[in-house]
């Protein structure tokens, strides 16, 4: 009985893996046949390299602030890694998340191993996991509630944004108190570091746009990527929601006005860092991050 329910599973894995397969291939077919790849290539080739070489540090440093605030997490639930020894489990999610998108992402990865490690429950690893998620998500609403005011005519839904991502924040500390307490003493941190880390992304952007030698409509373009990354977090794409942000992105780039193939080339130059950035946690397949006679933080 037990192993036909594993083979379940495991058919159950392999066909969730297909059919996000299947949603990334349509929609990276439907944008090839919207957008002008000849045009976006010459855009592309016009780059400011030096502006795009400061996107790709800064959002390095959003990395960094994101591992700092998942070590807080960690700690309240007596899981104690070093700064250090948390970057490189980081980056090694980051790889596993963004070139295994099967059953074994970044995020199992490191619930198995800390679990083990550290003899703490699954459930308050992938918590504490799934709260740093989530608090990244509240910062992204609140800046993206602040920009659709420069985008969205209809006043009234700039305004049910706004309080929608405002009275968030309360209700999540309410869930954390209610449900998670032990969380609770890292709830402010958390969202500040949160906050921090959607700040450098926002940079980011900026700096791509800048590279793109865009002046105008810029916060149009902010936003929509903003709502595109957003539907990135959705599990229903491979590759970190390839295919899903760029179907976003220029169904985005038509409502607000702004040039589609500079909203697409916005997109996969911020996915190209990702996938460079990433693959520096390759180097942490091989040599494990956490070894058994490493010395943790007290």
């Amino acid at each position: 009985m037990e192993e036909i329910s594993t083979k379940k599973t495991i058919i159950s894995k392999w066909l969730q893996l297909l059919l996000k397969m299947a949603v990334t291939i349509a929609c990276l077919w439907y944008v090839s046949t919207k957008i002008d790849f000849e045009k976006a290539l010459i855009a592309a080739k016009k780059s400011n390299w030096a502006w795009l070489l400061a996107a790709f540090f800064i959002y390095n440093l959003s990395k960094l602030i994101g591992s700092k605030r998942l070590n807080i997490y960690f700690k309240t639930i007596g899981i104690h890694l070093t700064e250090w020894q948390n970057v490189k489990l980081y980056w090694l999610g980051m790889f596993y998340n963004l070139f295994l998108p099967g059953a074994i992402t970044g995020d199992a990865y490191k619930v198995i191993l800390l679990s083990k490690r550290f003899n703490t429950a699954y459930k308050k690893t992938t918590t504490a996991i799934l709260l740093d998620r989530f608090s990244g998500l509240l910062s992204l609403g609140l800046i993206l509630a602040v920009y659709s005011s420069f985008v969205i005519k209809e006043k009234w839904i700039v305004a049910l944004l706004i309080v929608g991502a405002v009275v968030a924040i309360p209700l999540l500390y309410f869930v954390i108190k209610k449900f998670f307490p032990h969380f609770l003493p890292g709830f402010w941190s958390t969202f500040l570091l949160g906050a921090a880390v959607q700040i450098t992304i926002l940079f980011c952007i900026y700096f791509i746009l800048f590279g793109l030698n865009i002046s105008v409509d810029i916060n149009g373009y902010v936003f929509i990527f903003l709502v595109a990354a957003i539907a990135s977090v959705l599990p229903i794409s491979v590759g970190g929601g390839l295919g899903v942000r760029e179907f976003v992105i220029i169904h985005g780039a038509k409502y607000a006005g702004l040039d589609e193939h500079t909203a697409l080339i916005l997109s996969l130059l911020f996915y190209l860092i990702t996938v460079i950035c990433s693959l520096a946690g390759m180097i942490f397949v091989f040599k494990n991050p956490l070894p058994q006679n490493s010395v943790y933080a007290k």
